[in-house]
């Protein structure tokens, strides 16, 4: 049974956290990719100053995030639109977080406009024993690759448990939420037929599968692509469980368009992180992390996530997505 940890109790737990960072990119144009906006001469005017001012805003949340449990370390945080790793490795050198120790996993993909996913992690308490990037067999009608985020995979150990992470960034739904459906229900499938395997080999194992998914709990590539169960009842027909979807029912979310909230942030966890063994680290809780000051304050947009650009206008945000943190406890 999945229960509610107490706030700021036992030293036993630990967080695992997701955060879309809303296009950090440097401020170099990347001959390889469509970066150019995001550079001094472009058209976002996208400067060292304005570099330097996310990376400090995007730590004050990541520290926020570390400190919202009381002696509950975030050990692993999945991250997506980042540009490179030295964004990440920028990011992790911060003054606010520098002390946390965060070593970076983080391979290029084929994304038009160069954005990747990654993962930081806590080397105290996670040894990272193998990665590697996932590409997601999608194709245009003329049948070249649709050029997509990877999958981030990575293994690795934590405590007794033998933890897989994949890190995801489907699919937008930009074109039509409809004609690019079945691209995030084959991620969704690519993502269930590796951790199906992973399972056959090692029943015990652990899997997290993260990111900004670009559909909502209740979507077919949620439902039937990654067939995930809704409630622990549903849990003995499948693998896997989505504990957001609960939050989405409930009318939360972790961005907005058009004046709706949308959860596309989720982690999905799989069955054997639900019960108590003697492998420890089992999932307890989750949450969708906002606090006041990562919140637009008036306006139109009064109470969502502040981001970073509204069109071409800096306006200082932090990012258009709130990130998510799942609790384990041994």
């Amino acid at each position: 049974m999945v229960c509610c940890a107490l706030y700021g109790q036992s030293e036993n737990q630990i967080g695992i956290g997701f955060y879309n960072l809303e296009n950090l990119f440097d401020v170099y144009d990347d001959s390889l990719t469509l970066d150019e906006e995001f550079t001094p001469s472009g058209a976002k005017n996208w400067t060292t100053e304005k570099y330097q001012d996310k990376l400090g805003k995007l730590a004050r949340v990541i520290h926020a995030m570390e400190t919202a449990r009381e002696n509950v370390p975030l050990v692993l945080i999945g991250v997506c639109e980042i540009e490179n790793r030295s964004v990440l490795e920028d990011l992790v050198r911060n003054e606010q977080i520098n002390k946390s120790y965060y070593k970076v996993v983080h391979y290029n993909s084929n994304d038009p406009r160069g954005v990747d996913v990654g993962l930081l992690y806590r080397s105290d308490y996670f040894t990272v024993l193998q990665s590697k990037s996932i590409k997601i067999p999608i194709f245009e009608k003329d049948g070249s690759p649709r050029l997509t985020r990877d999958i981030l995979m990575v293994k690795g150990k934590i405590g007794n448990r033998m933890l897989y992470v994949f890190v995801n960034h489907w699919p937008s739904r930009r074109g039509g939420e409809v004609l690019t459906t079945p691209y995030r229900i084959i991620a969704a499938q690519q993502n269930k037929k590796m951790a199906d395997s992973i399972l056959q080999l090692d029943p015990t194992a652990g899997i997290v599968i993260m990111g900004d998914l670009n559909d909502n709990p209740d979507d077919a590539s949620l439902l039937k692509g990654l067939e995930t169960a809704t409630s622990l009842s549903q849990l003995k027909n499948t693998s896997y469980f989505n504990p957001f979807y609960a939050n989405y029912k409930n009318g939360d979310g972790s961005t907005a368009y058009d004046d709706s909230w949308n959860l596309f942030d989720q982690m999905i966890v799989s069955n054997t992180l639900i019960q108590k063994s003697e492998l420890n680290y089992h999932f307890i809780d989750h949450q969708i992390f906002r606090r006041s000051f990562m919140l637009e304050k008036k306006g139109h947009f009064r109470n969502y996530p502040k981001r970073t650009f509204s069109g071409n206008q800096y306006i200082g945000g932090y990012s258009d997505h709130f990130p998510i943190i799942s609790y384990f406890e041994k």
